[in-house]
Order: C-alpha cells, then sequence, then structure tokens
C-alpha cells in the first residue's frame, strides 16, 4: 500500500512565504520555454521579524525606514551597548540581541559583539587588553615566520648562526659563503625540508590566492584598496600554511572578507589598525566549525560536505515533504547542485554584501552553533520559495536556486527560527 505523504504544516502553506516573481524570461531561442507557469498576485508582506518575535528586526532589501523602525533600532543598539559595558559580558543575552541583528549604525557594536561570539574575546571586559597584545603579538610573529621568501629565512639562519660564533663582520654581514651552501639551501634542491622546494610547491596556492583577492568584490571601492588587498592575502597565506589539512580552498576570500570589512571599519582606530590580526583569529574561529567542510579526504565520510548536504535534504523533508519530494524525486534537483555553494561560502555569493552582513549576525549569534544555523536558513530559502519550486521542472528550479531571487531577510530568518531545534546530528 502506498505511504500516504505526511501533511504539510500550516504555517507552510501562508501565502506569506511567496517571493516576488521575477520578470519573465525570453522564450528559449529553441523553442521550448521552460520556465514555470506565472504564479498569483503576490500578497502584502507579512509583518516584520521585530514584529514577530517582539524585539526590533534589521531592514529587508528595497524596505523603506520609518520613524517607528528608528526607534526600534535605537533602543536596539542601546541594549547592544548595555550589555557590553558590563564588566562580565551575559554571553546568553549578548546572542539573544545578536540574533536580532545588529541595527545600522552599530559600526562600533558590531566588531566587539562578532569578537565575543567568535570566542575571540573572554567575556570578562578587564582582560580584553591583555588578550588582544597577546594574539596580536603572535600574529606578528606568524608574518615574519611564513611570509618571508626562502632567501630571506636563510639569511636570518645564517646571521644567527654567526652571532652564535661571534664571527660576524661588516663586509660579509649575513652572506653564506658558496662552499657553505648545502644541497637543501641551493634553490635547485628537490629535497623535502629544502625551503626552495617548499616555497615552488606553494607556488601554485599563492598564484590562486592572488587571483581570489583581486576577485573579492571589485564592485565595493574597499576591497579594491591596495592595503586591504594584501591584509587579505597575508590573511589566507598564513592560515594555507598553519592548516596544511585544508592549506586554501576556493572561495575562502569570499567568506574572509565580512570579516575584514567589519574589523577595518571599526570606529576606535586602534582596533582599525589591528583588523588583520583580529580578522585572521577570527577567521579561524569561524572555520572550525566548518573544517570537515573544506577537507576533501572528508567528503564521503559523514563529517564532509556530502553529510552537511544530505542532512540539509533530512531537514526538508522533515519540514515539508511535499517539496522534498519534488526537488528530489520528481525533479530530481538535489542538494548538492546548489547548496554546495551556499553552505562552503556561507551564503556571501547569495545575497548582497551589506544583507550578508545582517544574516551573519543571526548565523554567529544562535546558540545552536554556525553550522546548524547556517542549515536552517538554507532549508527556510527552499521554502520560502516552495510555490515557485512546486511549479518547476528542473531546469526551472536549478536557476531559480543558483540565482536566489531578492527577498525580506525578516521572513528568511523568520522561517529559520521556526525550524530550531531540528538539525539532524
Amino acid at each position: 500500500m502506498r505511504k500516504k505523504a505526511r501533511a504539510v504544516p500550516e504555517w507552510l502553506n501562508s501565502p506569506l512565504w511567496a517571493a516576488p516573481h521575477p520578470p519573465p524570461a525570453p522564450p528559449d531561442p529553441y523553442g521550448a520555454d521552460l520556465a514555470p507557469p506565472p504564479p498569483a498576485p503576490v500578497p502584502p508582506p507579512p509583518p516584520s521579524y521585530a514584529e514577530a518575535v517582539g524585539g526590533a528586526g534589521r531592514r529587508g532589501e528595497g524596505d523603506e525606514e520609518d520613524e517607528a523602525g528608528a526607534l526600534l533600532r535605537a533602543h536596539l543598539l542601546a541594549d547592544f551597548k548595555s550589555a557590553l559595558s558590563k564588566k562580565v559580558v551575559n554571553m546568553g543575552e549578548l546572542r539573544r540581541l545578536a540574533c536580532l541583528g545588529v541595527p545600522d549604525g552599530g559600526a562600533g557594536v558590531r566588531p566587539v559583539v562578532w569578537k565575543l561570539l567568535l570566542g575571540y574575546l573572554p567575556t570578562d571586559h578587564a582582560l580584553w587588553p591583555l588578550e588582544l597584545q597577546k594574539k596580536r603579538s603572535q600574529y606578528s610573529v606568524y608574518k615574519e615566520e611564513f611570509l618571508a621568501n626562502p632567501s630571506e629565512k636563510l639569511r636570518r639562519i645564517e646571521e644567527s648562526k654567526l652571532s652564535t660564533k661571534k664571527e660576524l663582520n661588516v663586509e660579509r654581514i649575513g652572506l653564506l659563503p658558496r662552499s657553505e651552501v648545502t644541497n637543501e639551501e641551493h634553490p635547485l634542491s628537490s629535497g623535502k625540508s629544502s625551503l626552495w622546494n617548499q616555497y615552488f610547491q606553494e607556488s601554485e596556492i599563492l598564484e590562486q590566492i592572488d587571483r581570489d583577492v583581486k576577485r573579492t568584490h571589485p564592485d565595493i571601492p574597499f576591497f579594491t584598496v591596495k592595503s586591504n588587498q594584501e591584509s587579505l592575502r597575508r590573511i589566507l597565506i598564513i592560515f594555507s600554511k598553519l592548516n596544511p589539512s585544508i592549506r586554501y580552498v576556493q572561495g575562502m576570500n569570499e567568506v574572509l572578507a565580512p570579516l575584514f570589512y567589519v574589523f577595518k571599519n571599526d570606529p576606535d582606530s586602534s582596533n582599525s589598525a589591528a583588523a588583520e590580526a583580529d580578522t585572521y583569529f577570527c577567521f579561524v574561529e569561524l572555520l572550525s566549525g566548518f573544517r570537515d567542510n573544506y577537507c576533501k579526504h572528508l567528503d564521503n565520510s559523514n563529517v564532509g560536505i556530502r553529510s552537511t548536504l544530505s542532512k540539509l535534504s533530512q531537514l526538508l523533508k522533515r519540514h515539508d515533504e511535499e517539496l522534498w519530494r519534488h526537488m528530489e524525486v520528481t525533479t530530481k534537483v538535489y542538494p548538492q547542485y546548489y547548496a554546495f555553494r551556499w553552505i562552503t561560502l556561507l551564503l556571501t555569493m547569495e545575497f548582497s554584501f551589506n544583507v550578508c552582513i545582517h544574516i551573519w549576525d543571526a548565523i554567529l549569534g544562535d546558540p545552536e552553533g554556525p553550522p546548524d544555523t547556517l542549515l536552517r536558513i538554507c532549508c527556510a530559502m527552499l521554502i520560502l520559495v516552495r510555490k515557485r519550486l512546486l511549479a518547476g521542472d528542473f531546469t526551472a528550479n536549478i536557476q531559480l536556486l543558483q540565482h536566489y531571487p531578492v527577498t525580506n531577510i525578516d521572513h528568511l530568518l523568520h522561517i529559520a527560527n521556526r525550524l530550531r531545534g531540528t538539525v539532524a546530528s
């Protein structure tokens, strides 16, 4: 006997979750118009997330600012500042506020909030100066160690040897006599311990990093500034050398960009000047929760990217079996066709840059942790456009999900909030 599909939750059937339809696509040049039929007229937008949960929300794309919204954001900003002013920050309170989003005008608030949420800053306010000084000094050591080319490294080694033997002289300081150059120190050496051999093996990764950094948000002036590009490049190089199991994966520059942008624009000049060091350690903390998604040798394991995509599939099936069946049984649109980029790049390519930063407030602040929160938001993205997906075939749905439409972020996060506590462990 055929198994009866589970009923769709009533809240999913609400017309409130219908996303606006884009302008009709031009007919297919071969005569086959694969676009789904036009949807019914879009109803008025639903209440904002702020009204739904009784707090102050954030603006979605295209929403107009009004006096009431400005007042709510001012109160929320005051709540953030109050929470951060305490001797010991209450992380439960801070996470609750972060899930509502740091309001516009909080340029000096978001950098501190993100550093706390990522565990870079301790909750005890009195420990901040010492902790920041220690981490920033450590990053300076990393730059000295990992950014020097083999010639510079060998020169330092030789100078250290000569200093120890007290054989330094003005004429030959730091220079290797030809007879003392060992095979391992020769530029053509193929030995595993050769600094030159390691340098040439890493050149391909360095070239990839250079290309990706130059392609990072070229439409935003901040990322076209040479000094900012150099900071991104140094962070990614150091990360690749300190994490040999991952090294550098193409697209990490997109994940790094929001962190550096937020920290570099801190109104506190001392923090802005140290943005590169702060960004590096926060980048490490952020990726620690998603590390297995970037390890190619774990792709087919129960912790790699395929497992993560399977969790998204299970989450959709649990909450909307009708949509799941249409996607994966009828049209064969599996998560790996659209959600691989969503997950590995933390949604940075699916929304405008400013909206992405607001979404990250929720991802970093949610008590369930960034990995589970990201999956809930991805599932909510499917539910938000479910009517169009149910009306579409393979081609139409792939196009829709690979070019996700502009949407109201309040609505998206409200749906994700309704899925709380349901991601499979």
